[in-house]
């Protein structure tokens, strides 16, 4: 057995790192918890975007032609993340959308608000074992104030821009404004035709942009490449790229030192995280990402 990417800092380690970046409610900070998850912090609220904290997918593949082989150290036991305001989930693959990581949690963190795509309401239901009126839906174009923070609703592509019977979209990134911050989580996506004109006018301060690109031998749903996260990154103007989606499983990852050398072609900011490491930002009064 290959021996697991180890995290920066995880359990106890990692939540004493939540307590030191409450004494600084003056300053952004994110932390990443592999995959797509990111926790962030503002003013002493937390927003968890997209978090998998299990093995459940490891566990469900293990004796078919497509195991799902962890690569990487879990950063955090949800049931421990007692301090959460706010949970996101893009869409509804497991890695997104993960019983084993949202029960728990749920539990944990009994005041924690959920926001999903409106399209997906009663799968997430059945899914998370609440009632269908619990999450915050919302479709391209609409905004929810939720727990401090201000959300809207962006389209994603994975792999297609597949919308419900009502033209909801299944598939979402979601636009969030945090203070004088502007994040970007794309959820899984590919690009997309008008993608860069929605993006650019929210003059975004960091994107969680996922690299492990779109290869059909995988036979999963694919996402940007490496070049195309530092591509958009570059075009929408954003102030910061952290790429995401990759060393959780070994059949569908990327190197991140090809999103780093893209990145630089480009001219495009960046910062590579390791798992459970967080990132700290403030702003001048300028609007300087300062770190």
């Amino acid at each position: 057995m290959k021996e697991l990417i180890p995290a920066f800092q995880k359990d106890e380690t990692f939540l004493a790192d939540l307590e030191t970046a409450r004494s600084r409610p003056d300053q952004l900070h994110v932390w990443w918890l592999g995959q797509s998850g990111f926790l962030v912090q503002w003013q002493k609220r937390f927003l968890l975007f997209d978090p998998y904290l299990s093995d459940s997918l490891s566990i469900k593949y293990a004796n078919t032609d497509k195991p799902h082989v962890r690569m990487s150290e879990r950063v955090i036991d949800p049931a421990l993340l007692t301090m959460i305001d706010v949970v996101t989930s893009s869409h509804n693959h497991t890695d997104h959308l993960d019983a084993e990581t949202l029960i728990p949690l749920f539990i944990a963190s009994p005041n924690v608000q959920f926001v999903i795509p409106e399209a997906n309401r009663f799968f997430v239901g059945d899914r998370v074992k609440r009632d269908a009126v619990f999450p915050v839906g919302l479709t391209d174009g609409e905004i929810a104030q939720v727990a401090g923070f201000t959300f809207h609703g962006v389209p994603a592509a994975h792999n297609a821009l597949e919308r419900d019977d009502h033209g909801r979209c299944k598939f979402m990134g979601f636009v969030v404004q945090a203070g004088p911050w502007t994040l970007y989580h794309s959820g899984d996506t590919l690009w997309y035709d008008g993608m860069v004109e929605i993006l650019k006018p929210f003059n975004i301060d960091i994107a969680f942009l996922p690299i492990n690109g779109n290869k059909p031998e995988r036979r999963v749903a694919g996402n940007l490449n490496p070049e195309e996260a530092a591509r958009l990154g570059k075009e929408i103007g954003a102030g910061l790229v952290i790429p995401h989606h990759y060393h959780l499983f070994e059949f569908n990852t990327e190197d991140p030192a090809n999103f780093v050398r893209e990145a630089k072609q480009y001219q495009t900011p960046y910062q590579v995280l390791q798992l459970g490491e967080r990132w700290s930002g403030k702003k001048d009064l300028g609007g300087t990402v300062e770190n």
